[in-house]
């Protein structure tokens, strides 16, 4: 088995780093240098949904599977990839984007919900991201999916003063089913290659509601 390809999916974390609204802002300092200390060591500080992350099912139901409770085999699989960059602020993901991709759907894969929204990240368009529709959701759910991704700030929509959004319907479905979600990827463009080995490995923290993860797509070679 060989790696021909590697595509990095993660974004950058610094102390630049857009954040969900309320969630802590990341904040970077230097604890030790070469000079004083004779190594260099950084202080780092943020919230457990910073950047590219996992959310465990504990995110969003305090009975489900903190991020430590769940095999790893949720967070690494075969990629299928749902183009749905036709949709603009706060579009929604549905039935429809998702049945071109319908038989190579079963249990183990990873959904990449492909909206090239991360274009926006950094602005306040970020936040007006397009979301997955809660049906289409758990049409998926039902053929045995259970790790979701998408290259966005949020799989739900994000609420505002002027959208108050559905209540995270996604994130409680998924949660129900010990899944995983992904949220905050990147340049799924460059996945141009078929069956992609997805990689969602996060932080191995203890009892968390999720993690930061350096996600990648492999492409192997038997």
């Amino acid at each position: 088995m060989r790696i021909n390809k590697v595509v990095d999916l993660s974004l950058v974390v610094n102390a630049a780093t857009q954040t969900y609204p309320g969630d802590p802002a990341p904040r970077f300092e230097v604890h030790s240098t070469i000079e004083r200390d004779g190594f260099n060591l950084l202080s780092v500080s943020m919230g457990s949904q910073t950047g590219t992350h996992v959310d465990a099912p504990y995110h969003f139901d305090e009975s489900a599977p903190k991020l430590d409770e769940l095999p790893l085999d949720r967070f690494a699989g075969r990629g299928v990839i749902v183009d749905a960059r036709n949709l603009g602020p706060r579009g929604r993901i549905t039935w429809e984007h998702v049945a071109p991709v319908l038989e190579q759907l079963e249990p183990g894969v990873i959904v990449l919900l492909h909206t090239g929204w991360s274009a926006h990240y950094g602005t306040d368009v970020y936040f007006e991201n397009p979301f997955l529709d809660a049906e289409a959701c758990r049409r998926m759910i039902a053929l045995g999916v259970r790790t979701f991704g998408i290259d966005a700030i949020n799989i739900d929509e994000t609420p505002d003063d002027e959208h108050p959004g559905e209540g995270f319907p996604v994130h409680h479905l998924i949660a129900a089913q010990a899944g995983v979600i992904a949220e905050n990827l990147t340049n799924l463009a460059a996945i141009d290659f078929a069956d992609p080995l997805i990689s969602l490995l996060p932080i191995a923290f203890e009892a968390a509601d999720g993690a930061p993860v350096r996600a990648v797509a492999l492409q192997l070679e038997a």
